[in-house]
């Protein structure tokens, strides 16, 4: 029973994270062009993509609670049994466990994007190759 509680909750962080990684990946490859303007690029939005398969997956396969259904948490306590109740809060868990774990990375990430952006930006009108349509508004 522990095998499979194991198997479904890397299958759904896997799905899950696959699932983040295809709805923020437009998002990311263009901020990443927008900032870095480099062929680079690509390889940091990569980078990001692979980041949220390891957050997602890290944080949805949570061991240290799953070790409670094959070790006892105390010495005079009895292994907790995996019953339908258990099965139902474990996938629960992992959906929100993995899902938060990924928006707090996206997030982090956004914000230092979004630092970048000013500091590129700012760069870009001190020079004076800002954009003529932008600075009319």
């Amino acid at each position: 029973m522990f095998f499979t509680l194991l198997a479904i909750t890397l299958s759904l962080s896997v799905a899950v994270s696959y699932a983040a990684a295809r709805v923020f990946s437009k998002p990311v490859g263009a901020i990443f062009r927008r900032i870095i303007q480099d062929e680079i690029s690509a390889a940091w939005q990569r980078y990001v993509m692979f980041a949220t398969y390891v957050v997602g997956i890290s944080a949805g396969v949570r061991i240290y609670d799953l070790e409670r259904y094959i070790s006892p948490q105390f010495q005079d306590m009895e292994i907790l049994q995996l019953n339908a109740e258990r099965w139902v809060l474990e996938i629960y868990r992992t959906l929100i466990a993995c899902l938060q774990g990924i928006a707090w990375m996206y997030l982090v990430v956004f914000v230092v994007a979004l630092l970048a952006y000013v500091i590129v930006r700012g760069f870009e009108l001190k020079r004076g190759t800002g954009n003529k349509n932008e600075d009319r508004t």
